[in-house]
């Protein structure tokens, strides 16, 4: 539609996080993986065009996709340049999914599921039937953080405090971003003052 707002977004080098209101929300975290993205890229330059950039999948599910289960379809779907996290948030009780994708396919699936508990999913940079490496775990204290809260008393303040406290804020962290399928995308650039991890 001419002259619409089709999707607000924030960009950087390290993530992308989007809002297509009122449908869904999508982030995408970098997934370190020893099948990095270099040989995607290596792939890509000696003509092997089979996968998508991750920036131009972004664009397209956020342009082309109408519901929650159709961006869902497209991120397990395709083929990409690089391993990756997408975390994406629907609009309906129980529409929430972290997909952890390798190059070719999809790795792993954490869906929401209110009568099992998962009322909240937490996604670092490491995959999640994994430990975190003991010198960047942020999924410990960051779950204390969410339990802590509880349910109830979850919202955009809860989920800031959990974000801007060390260790989930160290030096590597650029900005936070909080977004509602309902009502808004908030950004804070963030700088992490010393005494602070490098990770």
């Amino acid at each position: 539609l001419v002259g619409t707002i089709q999707m607000e977004a924030v960009v950087s080098t390290q993530s992308t996080g989007a809002v297509k209101q009122p449908l869904f929300t999508l982030t995408i975290n970098e997934r370190f993986n020893k099948e990095g993205g270099f040989i995607g890229i290596y792939n890509w330059i000696m003509g092997d065009r089979s996968a998508q950039w991750m920036g131009f999948l972004t664009r397209d599910v956020m342009t082309n996709a109408n519901s929650y289960s159709e961006a869902k379809d497209m991120l397990m779907k395709k083929e990409l340049l690089a391993p990756a996290y997408y975390i994406l948030g629907g609009n309906s009780t129980g529409e929430g999914v972290v997909i952890t994708r390798s190059l070719k396919k999809v790795e792993d699936v954490q869906s929401l599921n209110i009568t099992e508990g998962r009322w909240y999913l937490l996604q670092t940079n490491y995959d999640p039937w994994e430990d975190c490496p003991f010198y960047d775990d942020r999924r410990t204290p960051g779950n204390i953080c969410v339990k802590q809260w509880g349910q109830e008393n979850f919202g955009f303040k809860s989920l800031f405090n959990v974000l801007t406290t060390k260790p989930n804020l160290n030096k590597l962290t650029v900005y936070t971003s909080l977004m509602s399928v309902r009502d808004e995308i908030q950004t804070w650039l963030q700088d992490c003052k010393t005494p602070c991890t490098p990770w």
